[in-house]
């Protein structure tokens, strides 16, 4: 045996004494990646700090200037986060696709389910989407008459505070596509769940109007940050 492969060896140096900046990676290595820190994973992506502080520093200012919250720094442009000294823009489309890796993982994750059967499951499918915007969008799910997912679609894009929901076009696309039944979804960028007298009564005119060409719509999901309005769960659909 190698005598630096001595397991002794390595623990007679304590992570403590280890460079600021290898700690992350060693820790990894030996504790596994659940022992780390979210600055400590984020010091691994951006590997390097500055001059005055290192990259666990660095990561864990930007984190406290987003309250310690990956979805706040998720929110982050790249010219944003170019604004922490030590952060260039390599660095900062580093943090940026990580963080979008995560939200597609969950996404892929609610999709190998592929059938909805409440509306915890077609809010994991649509989560990646409609979080993180400044802007408000309105989606629809189509679905088999099994509730597998056929298809989802974005129908309009708005701005902060509404966007329009064609129900031609949303009828268009579901017959079309063969489908039984529809979710309705868009987003508050506010982060106010509760739905405005404009929601309640477009997801009327639309159940109502799904009435005339047998497709079903199932529910109205209103989408925040880490959490949802189901009309269908309330009572409204």
């Amino acid at each position: 045996m190698h005598k630096n492969d001595n397991p002794e060896k390595l623990n007679a140096n304590p992570i403590n004494q280890w460079a600021e900046d290898d700690r992350p990676r060693e820790k990894l290595l030996l504790k596994g990646k659940s022992s780390l820190s979210d600055a400590e994973l984020i010091a691994i992506l951006i590997s390097s700090g500055s001059r005055e502080e290192s990259a666990v520093d660095l990561s864990k200012r930007i984190l406290k200037n987003t309250s310690d919250n990956l979805i706040e720094l998720s929110k982050l442009s790249i010219a944003e986060l170019m604004k922490f000294k030590g952060i260039g823009e390599a660095k900062a489309i580093s943090i940026i696709a990580a963080l979008e890796l995560g939200k597609r993982r969950r996404e892929s994750e609610a999709m190998a389910k592929n059938k909805i059967t409440s509306s915890r499951d077609a809010y994991e499918i649509l989560q990646s989407d409609l979080t993180d915007l400044p802007h408000e969008e309105f989606w629809i799910m189509l679905l088999s008459n099994a509730n597998k997912l056929i298809r989802k679609i974005c129908i309009s894009e708005g701005g902060y505070t509404g966007t329009v929901a064609d129900p031609k076009k949303i009828f268009k696309l579901a017959l079309e596509q063969n489908a039984c039944s529809v979710v309705l979804a868009h987003n508050h960028p506010s982060d106010n769940l509760k739905p405005s007298e404009q929601d309640i009564k477009l997801t009327k005119k639309l159940v109502e109007s799904g009435k005339f060409l047998d497709l079903k719509v199932i529910d109205h999901l209103i989408v925040g940050d880490t959490s949802y309005f189901s009309f269908a769960d309330n009572g409204l659909i």
